[in-house]
């Protein structure tokens, strides 16, 4: 792989289905790759495979889907050490940048353009050890904190993390919760009955494409 090249699952059209530009028609670049084994993993296919592309060739794809809006999504990007350069281009064209990161790599290089969403590995993704506290006072206002949600136990964990490290205070804090899983009705109860300053949410790409890759 040369120097300006990274590996890439697929570059994609689509509708924003989560955070805070959740309905935006946006541009995906999912890389290839991940260190990472969540229970709850829905983009296993990423994996592994994948094509290698130059950087200004990758550009130039989501150039031509027509979108602003482009999300950095994997597999874990940050394990390919050239996503950096991609997000400072594609921040220096005036996109709206926004990178999917598991918080298990460290985010403190990352261009403060970018808005890291960082998922918080609970206990019911079988990752938790993965979690990289160091990650935390990187955070701005800009960014968002997930909490992938599998049942009451995850839940109540992820309010006493989130408390305890008082990530509602640095930036936007979202709890979802695994669809298959643990109903969003119940989800909703919780957050409601304990008065958590959080957003809670639903994977609006699956309620309208199911698991359907490239959607």
């Amino acid at each position: 792989m040369s120097k300006d090249s990274l590996r890439i699952s697929e570059i994609f059209y689509s509708l924003q289905g989560e955070g805070k530009t959740v309905g935006i028609p946006t541009t995906f670049i999912r890389l290839t790759g991940c260190p990472l084994r969540c229970g709850y993993c829905d983009t296993e296919y990423a994996f592994y495979g994948g094509e290698t592309l130059s950087i200004d060739a990758i550009i130039e794809q989501a150039a031509s889907l027509g979108a602003r809006y482009i999300n950095v999504t994997g597999g874990e990007p940050l394990a390919q050490k050239r996503v950096h350069r991609l997000m400072q281009t594609l921040c220096d064209e005036g996109y709206y940048v926004s990178l999917e990161t598991s918080g298990a790599l460290d985010v403190s290089q990352v261009d403060p353009r970018v808005v890291k969403v960082l998922d918080v590995k609970t206990p019911g993704s079988g990752e938790m050890a993965k979690n990289l506290l160091a990650n935390y006072p990187h955070l701005t206002k800009n960014d968002q904190v997930k909490y992938v949600i599998c049942d009451q136990a995850d839940f109540e964990w992820s309010k006493g993390h989130m408390l305890q490290h008082q990530l509602n205070d640095q930036c936007e804090v979202l709890f979802s919760p695994v669809q298959g899983q643990l109903a969003a009705k119940d989800l909703a109860d919780w957050v409601l009955r304990d008065k958590l300053p959080v957003r809670f949410q639903i994977q609006l790409h699956k309620h309208l494409w199911g698991d359907q890759p490239g959607k």
